[in-house]
């Protein structure tokens, strides 16, 4: 067991450290995500789930680990649906993180504490129902509906009148936020628990309803009996009376606060330690079961030969070889992370010369991942033959067909320029060079015509841009005279 131990510590790289960090950070912030929130049992169950795939790929379980497989394959789609308010809630945060993080609330939110809790208490002795929204971090314009922008200072006098019976907007929320009252007659979004919490008024219910979607806090005062509540994190608290709110309000505003000192390393090892814990143990359970770099097998791949930097001058005469093998050495998790199709042996030629010359195949030709290596490239070596292409001026012939109308005399054909540039082998050039446009056909002229026809050309010739030249053919008729 200690040599087995000492052996998978040996084989640990600073890549490993990485993976296992990286996993370690995104289980954690899944912990705490899915800690306080009513779905953590689904996530529970399937955690258990997982721990039994990683079970039997360990003892090597075939059947549970197929079946399971099977069944990770369609989790994602059902995360998506089980999580989609938690992950949307996610990516919000994520999106608004930098923000938050560069614009700290950073003026004294006693006076807040002071006038809310004030207001609330009045408007409880009078019982007077009311809805006050403090928004947290998180924005919550998608959870609300209708209401009125005010943007007004927060004061006892205005969150009074607001909800006064007479007013227009009493049966909505306020919404607060850095101490400015924002909007107010909003409409909230209901539980996502109607049977759980059936018992409750509309306000309450509403309540409870942003505070499962956002990190908002809600302070809902009972119309019929005059009882301060707050809901926060899916919870519902009933307060004994207003120092209980404002002890309440103290705590919230002080935990979103800056502190005036910054925390101890130890402290912060402290916050969430059984989180943190079990976090990088899982991280370790599932490198250990996939990323774990056992003994090394050795694979054979037939990869394409890339010929590279081969001037336009110059020409390889076929056949040339376009495959060759290479054999890779390496843990099988590192195969299973490889691309075949991305391999190839990359030849350059810039520095080719002329005639019939071999090539050594060599390790810096091919580009594998850092956690594999190349044994061996078959075969060794290539050879190819080349040569230079020179230029040579060639005329242009013209290729008709068929006849003019009979009404028609032919006066002459032009074709502009009358020669074209190419290049070509010495060889080529001595057996001669023909290059003619495509067949014309006179049938179809009916006066005077500039045609810009298709040049036909031997294969072995190129171009100096790689492109074909062009040419224009000019047919001058006259009609005959009767």
């Amino acid at each position: 067991m200690i040599n087995a131990l000492w052996t998978i510590l040996d084989s640990i790289r600073i890549q490993d450290f990485f993976d296992i960090a990286i996993i370690s950070i995104m289980i954690y912030g899944l912990l705490i995500w899915f800690k306080e929130t009513a779905s953590r049992f689904v996530l529970v169950g399937i955690g258990l789930l997982g721990a039994v795939y990683i079970l039997s790929r360990f003892f090597q379980l075939y059947l549970t680990a197929v079946v399971l497989q099977g069944f990770f394959a369609i989790l994602l789609v059902t995360l998506v649906v089980i999580f989609q308010e938690e992950l949307r809630r996610f990516f919000e945060r994520l999106a608004m993180w930098g923000k938050i993080r560069k614009r700290p609330y950073t003026s004294s939110y006693h006076r807040d504490v002071e006038v809310i809790s004030q207001a609330v208490t009045n408007l409880a002795q009078k019982h007077i129902g009311a809805l006050v929204v403090i928004r947290g971090e998180e924005p919550l314009d998608r959870h609300i509906d209708g209401g009125m922008p005010l943007e007004g200072l927060l004061s006892q006098a205005l969150l009074e009148s607001i909800f006064d019976p007479h007013s227009a907007g009493h049966d909505g929320a306020v919404v607060i936020h850095r101490g400015r009252v924002v909007q107010f007659g909003c409409h909230l979004p209901l539980s996502l628990n109607p049977k759980k919490f059936r018992h409750l008024g509309l306000r309450h219910t509403a309540a409870l309803g942003l505070a499962e979607r956002s990190d908002a806090l809600c302070i809902v005062l009972s119309e019929e009996r005059g009882d301060i509540s707050v809901a926060l994190e899916e919870r519902l608290t009933t307060l004994a009376n207003a120092r209980e709110l404002k002890e309440y309000l103290d705590a919230y505003y002080a935990k979103r606060s800056p502190r005036e000192k910054p925390r101890r390393v130890s402290e912060r090892m402290r916050k969430n330690f059984r989180e943190k814990a079990a976090a990088v143990l899982l991280a370790s359970i599932l490198w250990l079961v996939f990323g774990y770099q056992r003994e090394s097998i050795r694979r054979d791949f037939v990869v394409p030969v890339e010929y590279r930097n081969l001037a336009t001058e110059w020409v390889i005469e076929e056949p040339k070889i376009t495959e060759a093998k290479v054999m890779l050495m390496g843990p099988e998790q590192a195969f299973r992370l490889l691309d075949p199709k991305a391999l190839k042996i990359s030849l350059d030629l810039a520095e080719i010369r002329e005639g019939r010359q071999k090539i050594p195949l060599t390790r810096d030709m091919v580009k594998v991942p850092s956690n594999l290596s190349l044994e061996r490239i078959k075969p060794g070596s290539i050879r190819i033959t080349a040569y230079r292409l020179l230029p040579v001026e060639v005329p242009v012939k013209i290729s008709i067909k068929g006849a003019l109308p009979s009404r028609l005399t032919l006066q002459k054909i032009v074709v502009t320029p009358p020669s074209v540039t190419v290049l070509a082998s010495p060889k080529l050039q001595k057996s001669g060079i023909r290059i003619r446009t495509e067949p014309i056909a006179l049938e179809q002229v009916t006066e005077t015509t500039t045609l810009a026809p298709k040049l036909l050309f031997p294969t072995e010739i190129r171009f100096f841009d790689g492109k074909p030249p062009s040419v224009k053919v000019t047919i001058e008729v006259r009609a005959k005279s009767t």
